[in-house]
């Protein structure tokens, strides 16, 4: 049994309603439990939620081991952290977590006494950070070449549990 790619540049997760009704199409389609969402890596698959801590994570945890000043004045501005287009468009809020998560490992806290925008909604940004740590602008540490944003849409695909014969 192996997965083997069956759709390449799924694009955008979208609101949830597009979401679990792809995510129908796909149980009937494929069965239940027997497709996957991952990314093409080295030319093999690999399932999102391996993707989310070596690939997001990873190149949150490098852009702030290589700017140490972007992670100092977040935590001496913000005092909490939020995703202005998953909330306006009930999209996946992968951004925020991956920072929280960044700022855990170092043992580290917001301190600050605002609320700040990790990315941007109709062009519009809390502060300069919310356009610094958008994906849209961090650096993929498995593909220097292009955004996390960039990377994310463009290597994500569906997968396929299939015996190999």
């Amino acid at each position: 049994m192996a997965w083997r790619i069956a759709l390449r540049r799924l694009g955008k997760a979208g609101g949830i309603k597009a979401r679990e009704a792809r995510q129908r199409e796909w149980d009937r389609r494929y069965g239940e439990d027997a497709w996957a969402v991952g990314y093409a890596i080295d030319g093999a698959f690999v399932r999102q939620e391996e993707a989310l801590e070596s690939v997001y994570q990873a190149s949150y945890d490098a852009h702030f081991d290589a700017h140490p000043e972007d992670l100092a004045e977040l935590c001496a501005t913000a005092k909490a952290l939020r995703n202005p287009h998953a909330e306006a468009t009930t999209g996946v809020d992968l951004q925020v977590p991956a920072i929280l998560e960044s700022l855990r490992r170092r043992g580290l806290a917001l301190a600050g006494r605002e609320i700040v925008d990790i990315g941007t909604w109709e062009g519009r940004g809390t502060h300069a950070l919310s356009v610094r740590l958008s994906p849209l602008t961090i650096r993929c540490v498995v593909d220097e070449g292009r955004t996390l944003e960039q990377f994310w849409q463009a290597r994500k695909v569906l997968a396929v549990w299939e015996d190999e014969r």
